[in-house]
């Protein structure tokens, strides 16, 4: 049998280290050891009843075949108001692509547009999948620092700074993974100043957990922002955060037709439609009683509020209070430097990690995978008791530094 050689395409990117962090803490458990998970990005909670009920009747009524690329007119018309909700401007059918999760959406999305060599401006903290995704798809990621001092944002210097003639797209990640950062009005209006300047530049916004806030005021789109970038801005979201329906695998984006018949185009060579089941669901979710993801939201607050303290009077850990979804980012250079009581000095965030799972038994995830070192993230999905105990083995496990 011939050696099988992988694509280019495959060899030039890298498994997801948050899915890989994930596989580690199922191989530990499996081997007897107890974890405490602080890395799974997803809700701890139940898919609301309601919505699980409108999946069980759509099966019920054989609601089982294929659907639209597009998908259903009930999921169309909840998603059209959905956007125009948060927009403030209004979107047509031929303005939507629904897909099987966000992440499918954003890798079609630079699958129709990206040629070999254009580049993707990525703002760092980044969601892991983001550089890869691009490299996938020939596209070059640069990567632009945006550190404490900036609220881990990008600023319109820095924008201005990383845009050149080959610069594609700008990803915008607002509430942020990993680091709960929200741009406010007044920033985005910062960004779009820039944006107007560079009107071959394409922005994403990745916006999948813009239900999960904590201030007074709901997450601003740029779209809202700024309405004259609408023909440019794709507004990327989904179910899986806001609704605990990470399962369901269901995402769905805004933005200019041509773009979006580019990315369904693909779609229809790639899965046809997304699951009718779980389009039903969906609607559900969209169009149905919010109480569920207020009440979430307030559990979360408890739990950021219960994670920030903890891990604030840790000497050696600083953590800067999240403002949206449900990760915090450490800040860990305090501990850089240190020995291990086994004498093995901790050189790097992704040492630290290791120590704290091995030395802890406390899983997070290493911010060299999120493109800013030295920190580490943690998730607070889970529940309060977790986050306590975690919080209480990381306190011990850095006393015992030297």
């Amino acid at each position: 049998m011939p050696e099988f050689v992988p694509a280019s395409r495959v060899t030039r990117i890298k498994s997801s280290p948050s899915v890989a962090a994930a596989a580690r803490v199922r191989e530990l458990k499996a081997e007897g050891r107890t974890i405490l998970d602080l890395t799974v990005g997803e809700p701890d909670f139940d898919t609301p009843q309601h919505i699980k009920d409108a999946a069980i009747t759509a099966i019920g009524r054989g609601e089982t075949k294929y659907t639209s690329v597009t998908g259903t007119p009930e999921l169309q018309k909840a998603i059209l108001q959905t956007l125009e909700r948060k927009t403030g401007q209004p979107y047509t059918p031929a303005e939507i692509t629904i897909g099987g999760g966000g992440k499918q959406v954003i890798f079609t999305a630079f699958m129709a547009s990206l040629d070999q060599g254009d580049e993707v401006v990525i703002p760092a903290p980044y969601w892991v999948s983001y550089p890869d995704m691009v490299l996938a798809n020939e596209g070059v990621p640069v990567i632009v620092p945006c550190g404490e001092e900036t609220g881990f944002k990008l600023t319109p210097a820095a924008l201005a700074e990383s845009l050149t003639e080959r610069t594609k797209w700008l990803i915008l990640n607002t509430p942020s993974n990993p680091t709960g950062a929200v741009y406010s009005r007044q920033e985005l209006a910062g960004l779009a100043a820039v944006l107007r300047d560079h009107p071959s530049v394409y922005i994403l916004t990745d916006e999948i957990y813009d239900e999960i806030h904590f201030g007074e005021e709901p997450i601003t789109s740029l779209v809202a922002v700024a309405p004259e970038l609408k023909d440019r801005v794709l507004v990327t979201n989904g179910v899986s955060k806001a609704y605990a329906m990470t399962g369901w695998r269901l995402g769905y984006a805004g933005g200019p037709a041509p773009l979006v018949a580019a990315i369904n185009k693909l779609q229809s060579q790639m899965s046809s439609c997304p699951s009718s089941i779980s389009q039903a669901a969906a609607a559900a979710a969209l169009s149905g009683d919010q109480s569920f993801v207020r009440d979430s939201v307030e559990v979360y607050r408890e739990r950021r509020d219960a994670a920030a303290a903890g891990l604030n009077a840790i000497d050696g850990l600083q953590c800067s209070t999240p403002d949206g979804a449900f990760y915090a980012y450490v800040n860990c250079s305090g501990v850089i430097g240190k020995s291990t009581p086994e004498g093995k000095r901790i050189t790097s965030d992704e040492d630290f990690t290791l120590y704290l799972l091995e030395a802890a038994s406390v899983a997070v995830i290493q911010g060299s995978a999120y493109g800013l070192s030295p920190y580490f993230r943690i998730s607070y999905a889970t529940g309060l008791p977790v986050i306590k105990e975690s919080i209480a083995a990381i306190e011990k496990a850095v006393q015992a530094l030297a």
